[in-house]
């Protein structure tokens, strides 16, 4: 049986043929489908130091960290946090020098955000969008005591460009009712 098959084959019998074609077109169609659903989910990762960020009146915060952002719109991400100098500003009004443990991310991620890097009635509203180069969050800050309840809860933006471009320097890191700093970011995909 087996003989009569190869023999088939060899003559050139239509069958085999197009069962090579189906299979070949089969394996086609896993790597383009493969392809589009590995490009869909692809994620960016960042990371960043930015030990004084500030600008508002009161506080200075530092933050360190990093994640990964789906461009679909999930993202998980996390690092330290403390309190430099006494936050009197919401969202973090309270927060005393010396004090903050970490941060985590509330997804899902956010398209943009209106912010301002000193609070000062002068200084022009900016909007910042979620880009490639670019991710903006909403976090949840934690000082020790409160166990997994955050303290605070409050937007960031971190950005492997200037975000300010009206204000002088470069500012990449920036935190709700606090301020912004030129951090050391990295974003790669």
């Amino acid at each position: 049986m087996i003989g009569h098959r190869l023999r088939a084959i060899h003559r050139g019998s239509p069958k085999p043929r197009r069962l090579l074609l189906l299979a070949g077109a089969v394996l086609v169609m896993v790597q383009l489908t493969a392809s589009a659903a590995g490009a869909a989910g692809s994620h960016v990762g960042f990371g960043f130091n930015a030990p004084d960020i500030a600008g508002f009146p009161t506080g200075e915060v530092a933050l360190t960290g990093g994640g990964a952002v789906n461009p679909a719109g999930s993202v998980h991400a996390g690092g330290s946090f403390s309190c430099v100098a006494q936050v009197d500003q919401v969202p973090l009004a309270g927060c005393l020098a010396g004090e903050g443990v970490r941060w985590d991310t509330e997804t899902p991620l956010l398209s943009s955000t209106t912010f301002k890097c000193t609070g000062a009635a002068g200084e022009t509203l900016k909007t910042q969008a979620t880009t490639d180069q670019t991710v903006v969050l909403q976090s949840d800050f934690y000082r020790a005591g409160d166990g997994n309840e955050e303290s605070f809860t409050a937007k960031m933006i971190v950005s492997a460009v200037d975000i300010a471009p009206d204000i002088q320097g470069v500012q990449d890191v920036w935190v709700q009712g606090v301020g912004c700093t030129d951090g050391l970011v990295n974003l790669s995909s």
